[in-house]
């Protein structure tokens, strides 16, 4: 998994501002450039002017930069580009989409609602066929739970969880929880490779790569979501990785899934891998 670019659409909620700080800190540590997104009804509306959360202030708190270091800085000296962008539109998923076939990504990173799911603004509809293909890795930061990047910079991977089955094929998430991993810095993370056994069949073959470090293999008789859930607390997880098998993109893949479950109730974030 190769980040270069990670794309944060947003809607300027208080719940959206921890999403903001992980998408930043993956543009930083993978030296990618972050884009992000906010549409809206009426551009000319001037309460939507400036509502983008401020990058060199979160970067100076972190650390990493100076109180008056100028724009360029952030370029110059951490390798990332920013782009911010406003658009007119009464569809922000079609936006999403709109952005996506222009620019590309290689990460999303979404704000969710908790137990509410996904964002309201975010339901499929029928007139969202540009959204609904987009498929890129994505990264849902609820509200209300313990992200792996606090307000303060730190970041802390510690326990990678991974549900495995048949279907979708595991490796991709597997891989990608490896990469993460890897390209934060968390070099001593541990991965859990959970099954959660329905039938007779021997669990999924994976190859854990030799840089994740070690990795558990769990096999749990029961409810899928509620040993999910029981695991992640146990360890307790600092990011969820799961395979969606979604045919039109992250939506299809998400809505209606067990992912969407998992989303729902999860104490930590959530990333999304489609699987080809």
């Amino acid at each position: 998994m190769k980040i270069e670019w990670v794309f944060h659409p947003s809607d300027f909620s208080d719940e959206s501002v921890a999403a903001f700080q992980h998408a930043l800190m993956i543009a930083v540590r993978c030296r990618a450039g972050i884009g992000m997104l906010h549409a809206v009804p009426d551009a000319l509306d001037t309460r939507h002017w400036g509502g983008f959360p401020g990058v060199r202030r979160t970067l100076h708190r972190w650390g990493l930069i100076g109180a008056d270091a100028p724009r360029e800085a952030v370029r110059t000296e951490l390798g990332v580009t920013v782009n911010q962008l406003t658009v007119e539109s009464r569809d922000p998923v079609q936006a999403i989409g709109d952005y996506l076939t222009r620019h590309g990504a290689d990460l999303m990173v979404l704000a969710t609602e908790g137990r509410m799911g996904l964002p309201r603004w975010l339901k499929p509809s029928v007139a969202e066929p540009a959204a609904r293909r987009s498929r890129i890795p994505t990264l849902f930061i609820a509200k209300g739970a313990h992200g792996f990047v606090s307000p303060e910079g730190s970041v802390r991977l510690a326990h990678l969880l991974v549900p495995v089955d048949h279907d979708p094929a595991p490796q991709t998430a597997v891989n990608a929880a490896a990469d993460v991993a890897r390209l934060l810095g968390a070099f001593d993370a541990a991965l859990m490779l959970l099954h959660v056994q329905s039938d007779e069949r021997t669990p999924p073959s994976v190859d854990v790569p030799a840089a994740a470090g070690w990795a558990e293999r769990v096999i749990e008789r029961g409810p899928v979501l509620e040993a999910i859930m029981t695991a992640a607390e146990s360890l307790p997880a600092d990011l969820i990785v799961m395979a969606t098998s979604g045919r039109n993109g992250f939506l299809d893949a998400v809505f209606g899934s067990t992912t969407e479950q998992v989303l729902r109730r999860a104490p930590c974030p959530v990333l999304a891998v489609p699987v080809s």
